[in-house]
């Protein structure tokens, strides 16, 4: 096979041509313009990150270590709550072994219920072996408000359909909260806020840098766990978690810009039948990798996600059958352009799109991990290209797959492969080709995929039947000789998909296995991003619907009241910030 380079060179005239004079982005983002990149912020940041790592020291300093463990969790808590974790892993991680040691003991600690459930939730998120049982204590006759938060949020961790603890404690908890939201209608205060948006918006459909965002912006909401600190340290942490977003979303505002360029450039924007969705993907890859040196991640993530999405559109209504054919057999003969022939402009305007990407990032990718995998990312599409024909041959011909027969299909039409896989090699950890072939990538991959296609299914099924498609609703309903009504298969659909969202996550979280962590996180990234575009409709599919997301994470700067500013140089970052009067 040959190498990345060699290929590059082998372009198409064509896609060469469109290639041409592209700006360079990515890579090491320091190198890019930052105007918040002062001297001034960077001394300011370093001291307000060496008093918080103070005030995060080891539980057993302190004299009554039971207070100090919930103060540590909280404080924990509120460090991912805005974003910022990661800049203190080390003093993080030894809180939590610390904890994790008082967990395995059954410390009496542990039978206050806010501080176990607190400790169940993050423990287990942070990959430690928590057994659901350590909450069976906990007795059904609460009132307080922030314990029965935390329970119903420990609720939601659960990886197993077994573990049915977990399942009671979502029950009763959630009912209480909606029972005190009930009674206190006319007066919503802060932590009722806060209940809502819980009960409203399971962890798992949200976007990390958007609930970074919110938390931010109403740091008093998640102040109360930690008011044991000092004034100090509060504003330590709410200018960190300021500083963090706003030096962050001037990045992505340049990656976004040069991406709409790339759209322009590849002429992705004069398909007819295409839809626009470069702004979907580009929020789904800033919110969930959303640290500045994964620019090279974000952009193939966005980048591939926008031409999953032309493809597939090309493939349903866009393209005729002999144009299909022909962009398919332009893939799979990656190596032999000089026999390039397209039925139409359209193909052509595709295929070159997909050919100087994937050689584009294939070169980046080898550079990263010290080989050529660009022959992986051809695979990747030709994979998908072979399966969408498949699809397309049963469109034409009438026939009826069994539902095993199009789940075992859509879990790669779904189209997921060219946005996930090839991300994998710009987040960190070396993946060896062993890696690749090992059972638990390929489980991973089927289990992102099916619940994301029965998601989908499930919200779109009245479209697609419009347009002569089949999916996992209709074919429930197809295969069951009228006995299931399209409601009902919906419902029977709800298993399928908690099922795979529960079995995904207790892979990602496992340790010592074959795929890094930082590697199995990016397909609970695009679980969590499936469950946001669909889990209350198809978002997806409508261009407004998210569009107020779009603008949250990318464009729209923070907007905090003046009090909460009080020791932050505004004058520094009056660019990023907009008061709230």
């Amino acid at each position: 096979m040959r190498g990345a380079a060699d290929a590059i060179d082998q372009r198409s005239p064509a896609c060469r041509r469109q290639a041409k004079n592209r700006p360079e982005v990515g890579g090491n983002a320091a190198s890019m313009p930052n105007p918040l990149g002062s001297l001034y912020c960077k001394v300011e940041k370093k001291a307000r990150e060496t008093r918080t790592k103070k005030q995060l020291h080891k539980p057993q300093d302190e004299p009554t270590y039971q207070e100090s463990i919930h103060l540590q969790l909280s404080m924990v808590d509120v460090l991912q709550k805005i974003g910022i974790s990661r800049h203190f892993a080390s003093e993080i991680k030894s809180i939590l072994d610390f904890t994790y040691r008082y967990w395995l003991q059954r410390d009496e600690i542990m039978l206050d219920a806010e501080t176990c459930a607190m400790a169940f939730r993050i423990l287990r998120m942070n990959g430690y072996s928590v057994s659901a049982d350590g909450l069976s204590h906990i007795s059904t006759d609460l009132s307080d408000t922030r314990s029965l938060l935390e329970l119903y949020k420990a609720s939601q961790v659960s990886t197993s359909d077994d573990e049915l603890i977990l399942d009671i404690i979502g029950s009763w908890s959630g009912y209480l909260l909606r029972q005190q939201l009930k009674s206190n209608d006319a007066q919503r205060t802060l932590l009722l806020r806060e209940v809502e948006h819980v009960l409203d918006s399971p962890f798992y459909t949200m976007l990390d840098r958007l609930e970074h965002k919110r938390n931010i912006e109403q740091f008093d909401v998640i102040e109360h766990p930690i008011q044991q600190l000092t004034w100090q340290t509060n504003q330590d942490l709410l200018a960190l978690g300021v500083m963090d977003f706003s030096t962050s979303q001037s990045i992505y505002q340049q990656e976004y810009q040069y991406l709409d360029s790339w759209v322009k450039e590849s002429k992705l924007n004069r398909l007819p039948f295409a839809r626009q969705k470069l702004a979907y993907f580009y929020l789904s890859a800033a919110s969930t990798m959303f640290p500045p040196e994964l620019s090279d991640a974000r952009i193939l993530w966005a980048k591939n996600g926008a031409l999953t999405t032309v493809v597939d559109d090309f493939f349903d209504v866009g393209g005729s059958k002999e144009e299909l054919q022909n962009l398919t057999a332009l893939v799979e003969m990656w190596q032999k352009q000089e026999e390039t022939e397209y039925y139409s402009e359209q193909v052509k305007i595709v295929f070159c799109a997909i050919y100087s990407s994937v050689n584009e990032l294939g070169s980046k990718a080898s550079a990263v991990q010290g080989r050529d995998v660009t022959g992986h990312l051809v695979e990747i599409w030709q994979e998908l290209l072979r399966n969408m024909m498949t699809e397309v041959e049963w469109r034409t011909t009438g026939y009826v797959p069994t539902l095993d027969e199009y789940i075992d299909n859509a879990v790669v039409t779904f189209a997921l492969g060219p946005i996930v896989l090839p991300a994998l090699y710009f987040v960190g950890p070396k993946i060896t080709e062993s890696m690749v072939t090992d059972p638990e990538y390929s489980e991973l991959f089927r289990l992102m995929s099916t619940c994301g296609r029965l998601l989908n299914d499930v919200q779109t099924y009245e479209r697609e039947y419009k347009e002569g498609k089949l999916n996992s609703v209709s074919l429930l309903v197809l295969h069951s000789d009228g006995s299931v009504t399209i409601p009902e298969a919906r419902r029977k659909l709800q298993k399928p998909i908690d099922t795979c969202r529960r079995d995904l996550l207790r892979l990602v979280l496992k340790e010592d296995d074959a795929v890094p962590r930082p590697c199995k996180e990016l397909f609970w990234n695009i679980c969590k991003t499936c469950y946001f575009f669909y889990y209350q409709g198809d978002a997806f599919s409508c261009q407004e619907e998210k569009a107020g997301a779009v603008d949250a994470v990318i464009h729209d700067p923070l907007q905090l009241p003046m009090n909460l500013l009080s020791d932050l140089d505004y004058s520094t970052w009056r660019e990023r910030i907009k008061i709230k009067h």
